[in-house]
């Protein structure tokens, strides 16, 4: 992989990162516009540039990602109930980890054969899109509530499965997750970037782990030293106008824009493979 594949590639990564269009599809879709070989250290690569994303999440919120509950615990609170008391904020980010790690564990495997498939993305990227043309109607366009429970923190973690898949959005899933607990859009989409940080920091870790246990896995790492570094600084650039973005956009507008795109992009891609064509440019 060149430097320049690099930058494209982390390019797309910071624009869609938080975007409800699937991030890992359009990496995929551009890995194969560009040419680049779909090696193990190529799939590792798509997932620790996402850590360089996530960290815009951290800068853009830190006075809320950096928090404590400093209000008094309710009266008769044992130690442990005082303790998630104040630690309220990242216990229900644990609380919605959970399902995600726990299924990426064990489905692991699957999910990086997905990765190689550009019909996969080009579907579910449909599949989502007609989705997200009924979703605000489905949820009434949210609620006024933005009170998140341990319960609705759950049920985001376990909307997030949904996309391992590759193509589905993990914004998409997790923000329409938030909403079908009836959660305002803007609330379900600033948990879904903070749900964001443990989940993809698990998987940058996770990655680099399959990695090095390779053989030769810390050569590989120190080859491609630059590479990694450059992708993550361009992701989180990139990343920090996004959000920016979607968050006036979406508040604003809803998601209609962003599934008839999804079902454009998925049409032209399938369209172009039906018709023998590849979508490697040269």
């Amino acid at each position: 992989m060149s430097i320049l594949d690099t930058i494209i590639i982390a390019i797309v990564e910071g624009l869609t990162e938080f975007l409800p269009v699937s991030s890992t599809g359009h990496m995929i879709i551009t890995q194969n516009i560009l040419g680049v070989e779909s090696s193990e250290f190529v799939k590792a690569f798509t997932f620790i540039i996402q850590f360089g994303a996530i960290l815009s999440v951290v800068v853009l919120y830190w006075k809320r990602f950096f928090r404590l509950n400093n209000t008094p615990a309710p009266e008769g609170s044992n130690a442990m109930q005082r303790f998630l008391h104040k630690y309220d904020f990242y216990w229900k980010l644990f609380v919605a980890f959970i399902p995600a790690a726990v299924l990426g564990l064990l489905f692991n495997d699957f999910i990086d054969e997905m990765l190689e498939s550009v019909v996969v993305v080009a579907v579910t990227l449909i599949i989502g899109g007609i989705f997200m043309l009924f979703c605000d109607r489905i949820f009434n366009k949210g609620s006024e509530d933005t009170k998140l429970t341990e319960k609705r923190a759950f049920w985001i973690g376990l909307f997030q499965c949904i996309s391992m898949i590759p193509g589905v959005s993990r914004s998409m899933a997790t923000i329409v997750g938030g909403m079908a607990q009836k959660l305002t859009r803007k609330a379900a989409a600033e948990f879904s970037f903070f749900l964001a940080v443990p989940t993809m920091f698990a998987a940058t870790l996770f990655k680099m782990l399959k990695i090095f246990m390779e053989p030769n896995g810390l050569d590989i790492i120190k080859e491609n030293m630059g590479i990694l570094l450059i992708g993550n600084i361009v992701a989180f650039i990139v990343a920090m106008a996004a959000i920016k973005f979607f968050i006036g956009f979406v508040t604003k507008y809803g998601f209609k824009a962003f599934g008839w795109y999804r079902i454009i992009l998925g049409g032209i891609i399938l369209v172009m493979l039906m018709t023998g064509h590849n979508l490697t440019i040269g």
